[in-house]
């Protein structure tokens, strides 16, 4: 099919190289600008930009899509699908009545559930134990778009947000290249959301990484797993804020939450608010490189 694709981050890469693997025709590539970054504030390309070029797809990075002058650029182009995968930005009704075919979004959760900007942080977050990608038409409608299909999996227990990322962008591959070929087939389904949404998928920020030690130890774990690798969970030692990146619930306690009840090769465990540790095994001091909570301790002793 002939297709214009939308998508900048990481998690967009595997669908535009399984699309381009597919054979179909993608007449452009839409991307976020580049962004100056590091001291230097040399300009780097998304990643999907960097894809298309190593394509050798035509690449194109509007400050805006709205403007008649870009969606009379891509009305030339005759598109039958816009694929948008993590875009970036809310697209324009008249952006999606551009396709002959179709408008379709791979979204990292199993709708209604979890619509919004952070869908794979707030399934960790909530405690969720499965989840998926859905591919959906696109509306006016942030996320509420009819169905075509959409794949499950696990949450492991001690996975993170990070590593589900990355599995969820394979996974969303996979579903956007079997909606893909349903659609050119014309045996694509159209299923429209029904039942509770639930809690909204909002972007996250810097508030949400103080751990409270008053609510219980999964609860907080997840908030460890939930926020890898931004804006990560955080505590105090010995009056300096650390982010944690591993934490597991431990043993019981009668101690009050926010108690140091155990610091060794094990980790550093802090009583929650339900009774049980959760024991901290991978840090990061302010200033300072990620490592164990137990080489940790070793510059930083905590007298029991």
């Amino acid at each position: 099919m002939r297709i214009v694709f939308m998508g900048t981050p990481e998690f967009s890469v595997p669908s535009l190289r399984r699309l381009a693997a597919d054979g179909h025709e993608i007449c452009a590539v839409f991307t976020q600008p580049d962004k100056p970054k590091n001291r230097g504030m040399k300009l780097i390309p998304t990643p999907v930009k960097a894809l298309a070029v190593e394509l050798g797809l035509p690449v194109y990075q509007p400050q805006s899509v709205r403007e008649e002058s870009v969606l009379e650029e891509i009305r030339a182009m005759a598109p039958e699908l816009l694929v948008v995968v993590a875009y970036g930005k809310i697209l324009p009704k008249a952006l999606l009545e551009i396709p002959t075919v179709a408008a379709i979004n791979v979204h990292s959760s199993l709708l209604p559930k979890y619509r919004g900007a952070a869908p794979i942080n707030w399934a960790i977050l909530m405690g969720e134990t499965e989840t998926g990608v859905t591919i959906q038409h696109l509306g006016e409608e942030l996320d509420a778009g009819d169905i075509i299909l959409a794949k499950r999996t696990e949450i492991g227990p001690e996975e993170d947000a990070a590593s589900l990322y990355r599995r969820l962008s394979e996974l969303g591959a996979d579903a956007l290249s079997d909606a893909v070929k349903e659609l050119s087939d014309g045996t694509a389904q159209r299923t429209p959301q029904t039942g509770d949404p639930g809690p909204y998928a909002a972007m996250l920020s810097r508030e949400m990484s103080p751990i409270d030690w008053n609510k219980s130890a999964g609860e907080i774990v997840n908030q460890i797993r939930g926020l890898i690798p931004w804006p990560c969970a955080s505590a105090e030692l010995s009056g300096k804020r650390v982010k944690v990146y591993r934490g597991q619930v431990g043993e019981k306690t009668a101690a009050a939450p926010g108690t140091i009840v155990s610091a060794g090769k094990k980790g550093i465990a802090f009583a929650a608010g339900d009774g049980q540790c959760v024991v901290i095994g991978e840090l990061q001091p302010e200033g300072s490189k990620r490592m164990s909570a137990a080489d940790y301790l070793l510059g930083h002793p905590i007298n029991m």
